[in-house]
C-alpha cells in the first residue's frame, strides 16, 4: 500500500532546507527588526519571507491543507487544529537569536492529520542539520538514527530550558525560581539554546535528558514533538498528564523517570492557549 503522506514529509524536508538557505543569507546581511508583544518579542522580515516561502510551496501541491504559522497567527489568522491536514509551521525558530547572530536557529515544520501529529522536520540552518521523525517509523538527524539518553539519575542529568519573553516580575521570579529548585536537585547543569526546537532535538539526540518550558507556542514544539518520541522519548505537560499541543506548557525527556523528577520542580505560572488567543479569521 503506498505510503499517504510520504510526498508531504519529502516535500518538508526540501522546504526546510530552502528555508534554511534563505535565513544563512540573511544572516549576512542586514536585517530588519520589528516588535511584536514587546521589545523583547522580536519579528524581523525574514520571519515573514520565509513562511511565506514555505506555505506558498506547500499550497502548490495541496491547495486543500491548512495552516497554522508563526506569522499567519502574528497577522491575524485563526490558531486551530482541526481534522483537516494542517501543517504547523516556525519559519525561524530563535529569531532573537538570528537577529544577534547567536548561531542557532530553526525551521520547524510538523505536520498533523485528524488532531494528531503526524510527522516533524527541524532544520538546524547555521549548524546544516535535518532533523526528521515520522510517527512509526523513527527519528533522525541528516539521516542517522536518533535514540535518547539511557539515563534516568536525574542527577546525571543535563536540562535545557528557555527564560520566554514574558518581563513580568513575577513570571521571571517563577521562572528563575524553577530552575534554582532543578539546579539544586543537583543536575549536572541547565542550559539555554535560544529555540525551543533545537532543544527537544538535543534531547532526543541524547545530548540533554530534559528539555521544560512554559510560553512556548504549538509552532515552537509540534515538529519537535514528533522526534522526541521517535527517538524514544516522552512529552508531559508540566503538571504531569498528556501534552496539549496547544497549552503553551511542555516537559520533553528521554524517559518518564526524568520528566516526573522535573515536573515535581516547576512552578507554574499562567500562559493563555494558543487556540484562544490567536487572532481572528481575517
Amino acid at each position: 500500500m503506498a505510503d499517504p503522506w510520504q510526498d508531504a514529509m519529502d516535500l518538508a524536508v526540501a522546504v526546510a532546507r530552502e528555508a534554511g538557505a534563505v535565513i544563512r543569507d540573511a544572516l549576512q546581511n542586514d536585517m530588519m527588526i520589528m516588535c511584536k508583544s514587546s521589545s523583547v518579542d522580536l519579528v524581523t522580515k525574514t520571519d515573514q519571507k520565509v513562511e511565506e516561502l514555505i506555505i506558498s510551496s506547500i499550497k502548490q501541491k495541496f491547495p486543500t491543507h491548512s495552516f497554522i504559522g508563526e506569522e499567519s497567527v502574528a497577522a491575524g489568522h485563526l490558531c486551530a487544529l482541526t481534522d483537516n491536514p494542517t501543517w504547523i509551521i516556525d519559519p525561524v525558530d530563535g529569531t532573537t537569536n538570528f537577529v544577534h547572530r547567536f548561531p542557532f536557529v530553526a525551521v520547524s515544520i510538523g505536520f498533523a492529520v485528524k488532531k494528531e501529529l503526524v510527522f516533524g522536520v527541524v532544520y538546524s540552518s547555521v549548524e546544516d542539520k535535518m532533523y526528521t521523525g515520522r510517527k512509526g517509523k523513527g527519528a533522525f538527524c541528516n539521516g542517522q538514527p536518533l535514540q535518547v539518553s539511557d539515563q534516568t539519575d536525574i542527577k546525571q542529568s543535563l536540562v535545557v530550558s528557555e527564560f520566554g519573553s514574558n518581563r513580568d516580575p513575577e513570571v521571571v521570579d517563577k521562572i528563575l525560581t524553577t530552575m534554582q529548585k532543578i539546579l539544586c536537585i543537583p543536575v549536572h547543569g541547565v542550559r539555554s539554546i535560544g529555540t525551543a526546537a533545537t532543544n527537544m532535538c538535543l534531547v532526543a539526540s541524547g545530548s540533554a535528558e530534559a528539555y521544560y518550558e512554559i510560553g512556548v507556542h504549538c509552532w515552537d514544539i509540534a515538529a519537535a514533538s514528533v522526534i522526541v518520541m521517535e527517538a524514544g522519548g516522552v512529552l508531559m505537560d508540566v503538571e504531569g498528564g498528556p501534552l496539549d499541543l496547544m497549552s503553551r506548557r511542555v516537559v520533553a525527556a528521554n524517559n518518564s523517570t526524568i520528566a516526573e523528577q522535573i515536573v515535581k520542580e516547576i512552578k507554574v505560572f499562567p500562559a493563555e492557549r494558543d487556540d484562544t488567543s490567536c487572532g481572528d479569521t481575517h
